[in-house]
């Protein structure tokens, strides 16, 4: 599967966008009720704007007209025209509010869907898309959709304003409201041809922006790199000139906006109010126009026009939510997911037999990694896979763990097809330690029982001194509360991977897997780490990748990998003895030792 575009090189039709709609509408569809009460509000809103110039209408051409009009009758009038304004306001309220909580509640949903979702994903899928990428929609492009939502309430706000002002301007003068009708072909051509313009100004501007972006990240994540080499310098002048790039496509979306938006409706509004005085002074030739009359004719015409600046702003914008609402829809229609178990998976690991029967795997489906690898590894032995760097070590490791699916032969545990059993027994059973020890944020406890508050605080004491790992524990501040900050920055390489061992040993597994353990482990450190394994290891089955040769000499059989392929296969004293591949790689160990 090739990677994903960039976001801003994305080219959506109307097309596309009416499919991203249909694609959203179920994670708006369980708040149904938030949109269709704001609705109604919005129609109750539209009416109230053809009221209140109404009220004031009847007004200047009934009362105002008179000499003698009494103080009463501008009271009443005042109270109802404040009242009417009240309501309105009240009702604007509602529906903001309901439709706001009805888009942040949609975005919540898809936010958590698409994480969900995320999870379900095989390690396929995250081996060709980086981690930003997939950072960026579930948090940056969940939260531009709500734009899309917004969009469609401004809308429906300018569809029924223009719809109610439109219809009482009829009502009112039914030659004047035909008349401006002229400037109906006119607005949706600006409309069209801002929403093309602004859409492509903005995803120029958005694209320097995101290409700044990955400056200021690339600089503050090689920062020691770019001071050992004196690069401070050459990359100012590179963070220099994309600034400048995105300064002058800032600027282009504000001339933009300019003059597309308040100017171009301004002049429509402007000309809309000379044809309604012109034939109104027309009128009034042959008969008296009542000033009342005219006021809220004129203010029809502004209720109409009011919306569409809003509306036309917000049609860069909905690039945006339109572009990251495909982005999301990807990733929910991705069916890369992790590997399938049987219908109704059953069974559970209690000896820890591991056999491989002629298992071919590949990444891609074409290229395959593994080729017919068969191996047995009995309940507590141990088997040490090595080989140079891709001969397949790790690639048996993720077909073990279910990480990735193989093509061909099968994988069995204690003598049952791996894929009958259920992947929680499999994840329970099975215990893995990478060469890398990923630390979460929160203390060394949670840490060690990974969030599992059925793991006791005995049982996370209990794997720490099995490991040893209580030697430093103890001696910090807080000891098992000691906060760890990300990536466990705070402690050594070596207190990471015991705790790393302490995570793994304190589910109690049948089966670890090791996947070169001790790689960034320093010789000190190591005698610490090798005693804890030795003790991990006993009664357990271990499937072991080894980069150091002399951790592994006690291993009941070493498989030599080459090319997916076993070209060797014995113990430690009996490979040695064959003087082939084995004994090349131990021999030139030990001369670099």
């Amino acid at each position: 599967m090739a990677k994903e575009q960039s976001i801003w090189t994305e080219k959506l039709t109307f097309k596309d966008q009416v499919k991203v709609i249909k694609g959203l509408l179920p994670f708006a569809k369980p708040y149904k009720w938030y949109f269709i009460s704001a609705i109604i509000a919005i129609g109750f809103v539209s009416a109230i704007n053809v009221l209140l110039p109404r009220i004031l209408q009847e007004l200047m051409n009934q009362y105002l007209i008179h000499l003698d009009t009494k103080f009463q009758v501008l009271i009443i009038f005042a109270s109802v025209y404040f009242g009417v304004s009240l309501l309105k306001a009240i009702l604007q309220f509602i529906q903001e509010y309901l439709y706001g909580l009805g888009g942040a509640y949609a975005e919540v949903n898809t936010r958590e869907k698409l994480y969900r979702h995320l999870h379900t994903l095989g390690m396929r899928y995250f081996d060709q898309n980086p981690a930003g990428s997939i950072l960026s929609r579930v948090t940056n492009d969940t939260q531009a959709l709500f734009e899309i939502w917004r969009l469609f309430m401004l809308v429906l706000m300018g569809l029924f304003g223009l719809l109610a002002s439109y219809y009482a301007m009829f009502i009112t003068n039914a030659k004047i409201a035909l008349a401006l009708l002229v400037f109906l072909p006119f607005l949706l051509g600006a409309i069209f041809y801002y929403q093309r313009v602004s859409s492509k100004v903005y995803g120029g501007m958005r694209e320097k922006l995101s290409q700044l972006n990955a400056k200021i990240a690339e600089s503050i994540n090689g920062i020691n790199v770019i001071q050992q080499f004196r690069q401070e310098m050459r990359m100012g002048k590179d963070f220099a000139v994309t600034n400048d790039e995105y300064q002058m496509a800032r600027i282009r979306m504000i001339k933009t906006e300019s003059l597309l938006l308040n100017p171009l409706m301004n002049l429509f509004n402007g000309l809309g109010i000379v044809i309604i005085l012109g034939m109104f002074g027309w009128h009034s030739m042959d008969a008296a126009v009542a000033a009342g009359t005219v006021y809220a004719f004129i203010s029809y015409l502004n209720n109409f026009f009011a919306p569409m600046s809003e509306i036309m702003q917000e049609l860069a914008l909905f690039q945006d939510g339109s572009v990251a609402g495909v982005r999301v829809l990807r990733i929910l229609q991705n069916q890369e997911l992790a590997p399938a178990q049987v219908a109704q998976p059953h069974g559970q690991i209690t000896q820890g037999k591991i056999e491989f029967k002629n298992v071919t795997f590949s990444y891609d489906g074409v290229h395959p990694i593994l080729k017919n690898l068969s191996f047995t590894a009995l309940p507590g032995q141990t088997i040490a896979l090595v080989g140079h760097t891709g001969s397949g070590k790790s690639s048996t490791i993720n077909a073990l763990m279910r990480f990735y699916d193989f093509q061909e032969g099968q994988i069995l545990i204690d003598d049952q097809d791996i894929r009958e059993y259920p992947i929680a027994e499999i994840r329970k059973k099975m215990g893995l330690v990478l060469q890398e020890s990923f630390m979460f944020y929160g203390d060394i406890s949670s840490n060690i029982r990974m969030f599992n508050q059925a793991i006791t605080d005995d049982q996370v004491k209990a794997a720490a001194e099995f490991v040893q790992a209580n030697r430093f524990i103890e001696e910090l501040p807080k000891q098992y509360a000691e906060p760890v900050i990300e990536h466990g920055a705070t402690f050594s390489a070596g207190e990471k991977q015991l705790l790393n061992f302490a995570r793994t040993i304190v589910t109690n597994p049948k089966i670890l897997v090791l996947d070169e353990a001790t790689a960034n482990i320093d010789t000190e450190t190591e005698v610490t780490i090798q005693k804890a394994l030795a003790k991990m290891r006993n009664n357990r089955t271990t499937i072991a990748i080894a980069h150091r040769l002399s951790t592994i000499e006690d291993a009941n059989l070493i498989l030599v990998l080459d090319q997916g392929e076993v070209i060797e296969r014995g113990t430690h004293a009996e490979l040695l003895a064959l003087n082939g591949k084995y004994k090349e790689m131990y021999d030139l160990q030990g001369k670099e030792a």
